[in-house]
């Protein structure tokens, strides 16, 4: 492709305004590690009132008022904030934005993806969705206090919400735009010679949570913006009749339902656990290939239980609403589905887990992250077993069990393969290779700590302690036996983000004096080792690519290396 229009381009459209999947790829990239941070400092905070309860917060103690103590209706800020910021501005544009965006064009041999225009909009969108949900921090009324769920009644009367919803309005359109542009580009720019079974486990993951987002999305949108218009038009579509506020009863010119607002939220948040799950397993399952020197063992299986997982996940959400009176058929169904849907979970967890039988294992630092996505992962999916029966689901709803179980999936999970990605990838971007003495010491930190603050919630969970207590259950009787663990996971929470800094050192030193490296250093077999590092702008490659072979033939008997690219006769 020529390369002979876009030479005169200045730092603006070059780096800002961009159509390149490469630089927009790294623009979510890095917009939404900002985030993450920021919403990591926010955990930070609300940990420090859990250990500590009124006793005023160090270093921005100033921010939150005169006296530096954290206020009940701040920490529900907070609380809120954080889930939001983590899940919608951090985790999914770093998982499919920046991974999605920059990898998958490379790895079907493309020159850049299908609607290098629509690509743009989707950043710019989630940009300003971003810059909306800060700005609500600095608003008169704050920023939005009715949790990350958003559930009505109480968000439609409960300050900053406004502004939460509209930004949630436009980070639901980046996501539908991106997805669509992914699903096009893999069905529509694959290089010659790449049938669907020859695609690298990576992209067949992102093709499924683009599907994902493009079905399970538009039902949140719909319903975000008649939450809106409950709050600024004073409609009722989830405001019920009677309903008594402040010990007034509300004027309300309907009869709304809040569980509608639920069943919505949930049809789209449970399909949301897998769009941040299934591009986590597909990077583990290139870094384990390339890591072990084999073939990932059933290929066609974790094709085929990938696409099952995305189906199932649609019929699924009402587990999140056993507790609401639903009838027994289907809270009978909605248990049945549940537990299906750990099955295909099993198969991928397993086909990685054989992948490893046998192998000469590498353990470069991607490698370590990887292998530690296998037991997280499955301690996350374990223990949300008892959430999907509902007779011990209502003893464990809304305690720390939940939160436990959730963060073993995101964070140890879904992170840690994230950062296997950044490690993997790192040297194809910027054409050094990252500290391995750094990452490992980046590594074995963050694994203790995340299991420091993640496994005691179990404890907590199952003596009773609530969640979104502010004072951490200083006030219930029987949370007394383990409320020590508050400290304890504090503690390890703030050790956790001492563990970051070797990263962010080795990023930087890396990106300018890291180990020179060639086009496949790591000795891959999938089509983006074959480009240039960093990629040809706005081309990738350096010519025509076709592919000859499937995706993982490592060690092949009789072959004179132990690899065969896809793009080698």
């Amino acid at each position: 492709m020529s390369n002979d229009s876009h030479h005169k381009e200045n730092f603006l459209q070059k780096y800002i305004f961009s159509v390149d999947h490469k630089i927009i790829g790294l623009q979510y990239g890095i917009t939404s590690l900002l985030f993450l941070l920021f919403g990591f400092g926010l955990m930070m905070v609300m940990r420090w009132q859990l250990a500590y309860p009124e006793t005023p917060v160090p270093i921005v103690g100033g921010i939150l008022g005169e006296t530096g103590i954290l206020m009940p209706e701040i920490y529900n800020m907070l609380g809120a904030m954080h889930g939001t910021i983590m899940i919608f501005l951090g985790i999914v544009p770093l998982a499919v934005g920046a991974f999605g965006n920059y990898i998958v064009p490379l790895q079907i041999g493309a020159p850049d993806m299908a609607f290098p225009k629509l690509n743009a909009a989707s950043y710019w969108s989630y940009f300003i969705g971003g810059v909306i949900m800060l700005a609500s921090f600095f608003m008169p009324e704050g920023a939005a206090r009715s949790g990350w769920t958003s559930y009505p009644p109480l968000s439609i009367f409960e300050t900053g919400q406004t502004a939460w919803l509209i930004g949630m309005v436009f980070l639901i359109t980046s996501s539908l735009l991106g997805s669509m542009n992914i699903i096009v580009t893999i069905i529509q720019l694959r290089a010659p010679g790449l049938s669907w079974f020859r695609l690298p486990f990576f992209v067949w993951a992102q093709f499924v949570t683009a599907f994902l987002l493009v079905l399970a999305f538009p039902p949140l949108e719909a319903a975000a913006v008649l939450q809106l218009m409950d709050r600024v038009a004073h409609t009722s579509f989830f405001l019920p009749s009677g309903l008594v506020y402040s010990g007034a009863t509300v004027d309300v010119y309907g009869s709304g339902s809040p569980l509608l607002w639920q069943h919505l939220f949930w049809f789209l948040a449970h399909p949301e656990v897998y769009v941040l799950i299934l591009p986590a397993m597909g990077i583990v399952g290139e870094v384990i290939a390339n890591n072990t020197r084999k073939p990932l063992w059933g290929y066609k299986s974790l094709v085929y239980a990938t696409v099952f997982l995305g189906f199932m996940s649609f019929i699924v959400w009402a587990h999140h609403m056993f507790l609401t009176g639903m009838g027994q058929a289907m809270s009978a169904f909605f248990q049945t589905t549940t537990m299906i849907i750990s099955i295909p979970s099993v198969v991928i967890l397993t086909a990685f887990f054989i992948s490893l039988w046998g192998a000469s294992i590498r353990f470069t630092t991607p490698m370590l992250f990887a292998l530690a996505f296998l037991p997280m992962f499955g301690i996350g999916g374990l223990t949300g077993l008892p959430l999907g029966v509902g007779a011990s689901d209502i003893h464990l709803h809304d305690t720390y069990y939940v939160i436990g179980h959730f963060h073993y999936v995101v964070a140890p999970g879904t992170i840690f393969a994230l950062f296997a990605g950044i490690y993997y990838w790192f040297p194809k971007i910027t054409g050094r290779k990252m500290s391995e003495a750094l990452g490992k010491l980046h590594f074995w930190p963050s694994l203790i700590f995340m299991n420091g603050i993640f496994m005691p919630m179990f404890i907590q969970g199952l003596a009773g302690v609530s969640r979104r207590l502010y004072d951490g259950g200083q006030l219930y009787a029987h949370a007394q036996d383990v409320l020590q663990w508050n400290e304890f996971m504090s503690i390890s929470a703030f050790c956790l983000a001492a563990a970051q800094i070797p990263f962010i050192i080795n990023v930087f030193v890396s990106m300018f004096n890291g180990e020179k490296v060639d086009r496949n250093p790591w000795g891959s077999t999938t089509v983006e080792w074959s480009a240039p590092s960093p990629p040809v702008p706005h081309a990738n490659f350096e010519g025509e690519v076709e592919v000859y072979r499937g995706p993982y033939e490592y060690s092949v008997p009789g072959a004179d290396k132990d690899f065969s690219p896809q793009t080698e006769k």
